[in-house]
């Protein structure tokens, strides 16, 4: 931390008034006690700002706000700890808020810890209701939890500001009908489903609202976080813009005050169609055209995308991890199972929901268990940490989850004074995960709030990650946590935990727990096989949380997922006692001397050293200018590295310092300490330190640069657009006309064939007729065809039954220009009910079967051994449908008991770029070639139901190996 938090008297001073003097000579004293002897505080004016010149980061801002408040007894927006950018914006805010009643920040000293009444008690009135066991998705759950009690409250959210102790509530019954018509409103601007819906929003009741509703509308939401200060708001928006070109997002929903700079932003990104807000969609207000009749809500399945989570790029670029209903149900069911969860907890949290700790862990699990959620905003919480404390005393909270550094900043900013009257003795559950747990925090934030009611034995490190949905390991619940010291020299040597005692270098490490109910974790070394116990390996994981990969990446699914199933987590640990205990990053680890470096470790050290802000270190491995190996790079942020050149001395006494303690603490002093202004060692959205990117900033010399003016951003960002928006233009435009040229070429083709189709006698002339006019259709549009492996069929052979992917409405032509001509299709007997269609699909000698109705499953399957029988091949799309988001679904069983019976082979066959050319539930085609893979044919072991099974198996893996695509089922 850049300070001490004074020691609190139990006495408050008076209110002073409130003038321009007054205000400077509070930013002037912290800026003083945060830089002594540098006189920055007298050079404070009101238009100083707040970080470049005064040098204030966002704890020290929110230490300055909590000084104003108790200094002028006023109580302040938490938005100005992220809009103030200079004591102008400061004494604005104070003189606004001098007229309105300072709301309280806590109950008054010795309040009873149900002052607030039993209707202000989240759960005093609530009835306890079952667990939704038999739901398949979020959107079941929700309309469960709708139908039981629709009038019980979901979530309580906590206002602060000029009106603290306003809270807003949330039942499930007005979640269901706000999602609904959030849903409505993105289908008539004509969200296809599987189109990503991009949610930049502050925590509020509205977040639920439409992440819900995107899923209604059969969208898949991708969360992202909001911009924190106006200073930062361009590389903000361009690293957001950068996941969104990942995601193809098709909507981005965000709010008022970065309305207009979100749209110049869009333009820069071809895929992104409309940016609106929450309140508009919502409230139903769009500038779409409004149907004569709603459109028809898609079905959601279970196999589904449930949302795309964005990792937050600790170790490199940030990656969509696909999760599924299926993957989200898991994880909440073993999540509960492990923490004994019911409708009679009660939840309070303040974590953000664009992170999975907030997302999942607080919501969805709230929302699956009928737990009230009482919520508060991030900054609230970082503004003033006591209001976490004060909300779970209120509220009677029960579960609350946090990173470790929020104990921490508990420990560091919260007086005696603010606490008087606290009991925490409700919290059954404090959860600390999502980044690496101390020993200091698992150890001094019981020490401290004992006093307060807080059962030691609540404290519950854990840990999870977002390619596992969430969670992966537990504590044990009510144990407390586990510290485990081992042999520093054996540890870092040869990477053996030894346990020691009373070794003042040892290291210590602390447990995560056990696997949570139907998930496994086990140590591997290098070459992948599995470690006994206490010794440091590379961690994985697998169960039916985890994903199927990353969206739209192969290269680093491929990377993620195994052979057997296990995927790696890129953490490094050991087992001890059957617990985890987590070391490190694999790719963060240096390699020094002969011995294995952790950078948290040095991180942790260097943070504490005077001169160095805590918590904005970065360790890392760079390679040595001779090649003999890594050097070992400390970048610390320092106020010192900003100062002139007579404090150069003081540069150099402080890296020294660093030096001393790095090698004091790990055996080995650094081989480059770089000092770095403030807020220049890059983070990811939720406070880790970014060591891939810190190393790239070293490597290429890209350190430090002056923060740009507000003005100056939005006119890069505007001038970003002007080309990229030319250029979509022009791209839709030839779009259109290509769409326009492609549905006139098979038009034409289409009116004289119809006819000869039906004329001609014979079958087989018709379909090699119709086989031609596709390849002309194909020539025609500029869609080149390629094919391989037509050697696998061999002259004379079959019949053969082909399975293929399905992804486009143009599959069957693709593969009726490539495959055999004597080929039937199987296709949904619902065209039947189109009289043209049908006529022309049964004279080319199409089976039609019935999907749904399972009582006639023997009669459909007959339809195609007839078609077997009489020597035709068979083509067909065992998926029984298509979406327009990539991945091979569960496939029907039908075809591969038809096959195992006829005794048929089966020949697999990969449609590539059809999607691509024309999506599902789309009708514009789009330029661009295609490619069938035909592969080696796949003989069935025997006629019953299980050769049908490994058969199935068979052909789906073919599929995948050359799919690039994810596993859906």
């Amino acid at each position: 931390m850049t300070t001490q938090e004074p020691q609190g008297t139990g006495q408050r001073r008076a209110p002073e008034a409130i003038g321009a003097e007054a205000v400077l000579a509070a930013v002037g004293e912290l800026a003083d006690e945060l830089e002594p002897g540098r006189g920055r505080g007298a050079r404070v004016r009101l238009d100083s700002a707040l970080g470049t010149e005064v040098g204030l980061d966002s704890l020290a801002r929110a230490e300055l706000l909590g000084r104003l408040e108790e200094r002028f007894g006023v109580t302040l927006p938490q938005s100005l700890l992220a809009e103030a950018e200079s004591p102008a914006d400061l004494l604005a805010a104070l003189e606004a808020a001098a007229g309105a009643a300072p709301g309280a920040s806590h109950p008054p000293p010795g309040a009873a810890a149900t002052s607030c009444g039993p209707d202000r008690t989240a759960s005093a009135t609530q009835p306890e209701v079952v667990e939704p066991v038999a739901a398949r998705t979020l959107l079941e759950v929700l309309d469960f939890h709708a139908a039981a009690t629709p009038e019980r409250r979901h979530i309580l959210f906590l206002e602060t500001g000029p009106g603290e102790g306003a809270e807003q509530e949330l039942t499930y019954g007005a979640l269901r009908d706000r999602s609904d018509r959030a849903a409505a409103a993105l289908l008539e601007m004509g969200l296809a489903p599987g189109e990503r819906v991009g949610l930049m929003l502050p925590t509020g009741l509205e977040y639920f609202v439409t992440f819900l509703g995107a899923l209604r509308a059969g969208g898949v939401p991708v969360p992202m976080y909001p911009p924190m200060r106006k200073s930062q708001v361009e590389d903000h928006l361009r690293r957001q813009a950068a996941i969104m070109a990942s995601a193809q997002v098709r909507v981005l929903v965000t709010f008022d005050d970065v309305l207009p700079l979100a749209r110049l932003v869009a333009a820069t990104l071809p895929d992104l169609e409309r940016v609106v807000t929450a309140d508009s969609l919502v409230a139903g207000r769009s500038d779409a055209p409004r149907a004569a009749r709603p459109p028809a809500r898609p079905p959601v399945r279970d196999t589904d995308i449930a949302f795309l989570q964005y990792t937050s790029g600790s170790t490199g670029t940030p990656k969509g991890v696909i999760l599924s209903h299926t993957n989200l149900l898991a994880n909440l069911r073993s999540i509960g199972e492990s923490v004994r969860m019911s409708s009679a907890d009660v939840v309070v949290s303040w974590l953000p929901l664009y992170h999975d700790m907030g997302l999942i862990g607080a919501w969805m699990g709230s929302l699956y268990y009928g737990s009230p959620l009482v919520l508060m905003s991030p900054l609230a919480f970082l503004s003033r940490p006591q209001r976490w404390l004060w909300a779970i005393h209120r509220h009677r909270g029960t579960l609350s989850a946090a990173p470790n550094f929020a104990y921490e900043l508990c420990l560091a900013k919260t007086d005696d004074a603010g606490l008087e009257g606290l009991d925490l003795s409700s919290w059954r559950l404090a959860l600390n995960g999502a980044e690496p747990v101390s020993p200091r925090a698992v150890e001094g934030f019981p020490e401290r709030f004992r006093r307060h009611g807080f059962n030691p034995q609540a404290m519950m490190p854990v840990y999870g990650l977002a390619e596992s949905s969430l969670a992966v390991a537990f504590t044990p619940p009510g144990r407390g946590a586990r510290i485990d010291t081992v042999d520093r020299e054996r540890f870092q040597r040869a990477g053996t935990a030894a346990a020691t005692a009373g070794d003042s270098r040892a290291l210590r490490f602390v447990s995560c727990g056990r696997p949570i109910p139907r998930h496994e974790v086990r140590f591997v070394d290098d070459a992948g096989r599995p470690l006994g116990e206490r010794r440091q390996g590379r961690l994985q994981f697998r169960g039916p949380s985890v994903t199927a990969g990353y969206f739209r990446n192969p290269e680093a699914t491929a990377r993620l997922v195994r052979p057997d199933g296990w995927r790696e987590s890129g953490d490094l640990g050991y087992l001890a006692d059957g617990e985890i205990y987590l070391t490190g990053r694999a790719k963060d680890l240096i390699i020094r001397a002969g011995r294995n470096v952790h950078p948290q470790e040095v991180e942790d050290a260097v943070g504490d050293v005077d001169g160095v802000r805590r918590g904005c270190v970065a360790a890392f491995a760079v390679a040595d200018d001779d090649g003999g190996g890594e050097c070992m790079v400390v970048m610390a942020e320092s106020r010192l590295a900003a100062a002139g050149a007579g404090e150069a001395a003081a540069r150099e006494a402080l890296r020294e310092r660093i030096e001393a303690v790095t090698l004091e603490v790990v055996g080995i002093a650094p081989d480059r300490v770089v000092l770095v202004p403030p807020r220049t060692v890059p983070k990811t959205s939720s406070g880790k330190i970014r060591r891939s990117a810190a190393r790239q900033m070293v490597e290429t010399g890209a350190l430090g640069g002056p923060r740009r003016a507000l003005w100056w951003q939005v006119v890069r960002l505007a001038l970003s657009g002007v080309l990229p928006r030319l250029r979509a233009r022009l791209r839709r435009t030839a779009d259109a006309v290509y769409a326009l040229w492609f549905w006139t070429v098979l038009a034409l083709v289409a009116l004289p064939l119809w006819p000869l189709v039906w004329a001609l006698p014979l079958r087989a002339l018709r379909r090699r007729l119709v086989r031609g006019a596709i390849r002309f259709v194909a020539r025609a549009t500029g869609t080149r065809v390629t094919v391989d492996g037509l050697e696998h069929l061999s002259a004379g052979a079959g019949p053969w039954v082909f399975i293929a992917n399905h992804a486009s409405y143009l599959d069957g032509l693709v593969l009726g220009a490539t495959l055999p001509p004597d080929a039937a299709y199987v296709v949904k007997s619902e065209l039947a009910g189109r009289p043209f269609l049908h006529l022309f699909l049964r004279r080319i000698g199409c089976v039609f079967v019935e999907r749904y109705d399972p009582s006639r499953g023997e009669e459909e399957s007959g339809k195609a051994l007839r078609a077997l029988g009489r020597g035709d091949h068979l083509v067909i799309f065992p998926e029984g449908t298509l979406r327009p988001t990539p991945g091979l679904q569960r496939f029907h069983m039908g075809a591969f008991l038809v096959a195992a019976r006829a005794g048929a082979a089966v020949v697999p066959v990969v449609l590539g770029g059809t999607r691509a050319k024309l999506r599902g539930g789309s009708w514009w085609p789009r330029p661009g070639d295609v490619s069938v893979t035909v592969c080696p044919p796949e003989a069935p072991a025997g006629t019953d139901w299980s050769a049908a099974v490994d058969l199935r198996d068979r052909v789906r893996r073919a599929l995948l190996e050359r799919l690039a695509e994810p596993d859906l089922a």
